[in-house]
C-alpha cells in the first residue's frame, strides 16, 4: 500500500506571519518601556555578554518583568499571545490550504520554526493548526520561568527541517541524526515549503532550496521592505517572494496551491 503523501508547511513567524515581533504586542509595552528602549538593552547586554542574542533577549524579558511585576510564569506569557495580530488572511490560511489539499487526495502539516517564544504562540489563535511548535522556551519550576529551556536561533533551526523531514519531531529525540535513506523520510524535502521574511531565516531557506523543496520569501506590503527578499532571490536562497496577503486566491495563497498540485502529481 503506497504511504500517505504529506506536505509540510514550515513557517517562520514574527515578520512571516504577524506584523512586528510579538514581544512588541503587548509584553513588552506591560514592563513600562518602549520596544525601542527593551530592544536597545537587548542588543546591550549581547555586547556587553558575548551572549547569543536570543539568549540575551529572553534574559532581558524575565529581568524587566520580574522588577516590575514579579516572577514571569508560563500562564502570563501564554496570555500575551491571546492578542497577536497577523496578516490579511492567516487567521483563515490554514483551514484553505488543508482542504485545497484534501482534493488532490494530499495532506498538509504545518509547522512553526521560530526565534520567537514558544508560549506565547501557543496562546496565540492559530495554535490549534500547527503539528509542532518549535521556538524559544523557558524552564519552569512551579510554574515560574527560571532559565531558557530552548533557544532557536538562526543556524539550529535547521535541526528542525530534519526533524520533520525524518519524522522524529520531538526536541530531544537523538535519532534525528542517524543515517536514513532519503526515500525513507517520512516527508522528503522535496514535499516541504517554508515561508520566512529575513536574513534569519535564510540557513533554512536555503537548505530547503537545496534539497528540492520551495523557500517563499514573505514581505510585508504596508512597509513595502521587499528588498531582503528581492536579493534572497537574486542569491537563489528563495524559490519566489510574495506580499504577506494570505488570503484565499491572493498570489501567495494561488503559488502555494500550484506547489500542491505539482506535489501531488509527483511519483
Amino acid at each position: 500500500m503506497e504511504k500517505e503523501k504529506i506536505i509540510a508547511f514550515c513557517y517562520d513567524f514574527d515578520k512571516t506571519l504577524t506584523p512586528d515581533d510579538m514581544q512588541s504586542q503587548g509584553f513588552i509595552q506591560s514592563l513600562g518601556v518602549s520596544s525601542y528602549d527593551f530592544w536597545k538593552e537587548t542588543s546591550e547586554t549581547t555586547r556587553k555578554g558575548n551572549m547569543d542574542s536570543n539568549l540575551s533577549y529572553m534574559y532581558t524579558m524575565l529581568k524587566k518583568y520580574n522588577e516590575k511585576s514579579g516572577p514571569l510564569t508560563k500562564d502570563a506569557l501564554q496570555s500575551y499571545g491571546v492578542g497577536l495580530a497577523f496578516f490579511p488572511g492567516v487567521l483563515n490560511w490554514f483551514l484553505l490550504i488543508n482542504k485545497f489539499a484534501k482534493t488532490l487526495g494530499v495532506k498538509v502539516e504545518h509547522y512553526i520554526i521560530s526565534s520567537g517564544i514558544k508560549e506565547m504562540i501557543e496562546g496565540c489563535a492559530i495554535a490549534k493548526f500547527f503539528k509542532k511548535i518549535y521556538a524559544s522556551s523557558f524552564y519552569y519550576e512551579s510554574n515560574i520561568a527560571v532559565w531558557p529551556a530552548m533557544v532557536v536561533n538562526y543556524t539550529n533551526k535547521t535541526q528542525f527541517l530534519f526533524r520533520i523531514s525524518k519524522g522524529f519531531l520531538d526536541e530531544t529525540d537523538e535519532r534525528v541524526n542517524e543515517a536514513i535513506s532519503p526515500e525513507d523520510y517520512r516527508i522528503p524535502f522535496k514535499r516541504i515549503l517554508y515561508l520566512g521574511d529575513s536574513a534569519t531565516d535564510i540557513p533554512c531557506m536555503k537548505v530547503v532550496t537545496n534539497y528540492g523543496g520551495y523557500s517563499l520569501g514573505i514581505y510585508d506590503s504596508v512597509l513595502s521592505n521587499s528588498k531582503r527578499v528581492e536579493r534572497m532571490l537574486q542569491e537563489k536562497r528563495i524559490w519566489k517572494y510574495f506580499q504577506s496577503d494570505y488570503r484565499e486566491n491572493s498570489p501567495l495563497f494561488v503559488a502555494c496551491c500550484d506547489i500542491i498540485r505539482e506535489i501531488s502529481l509527483d511519483d
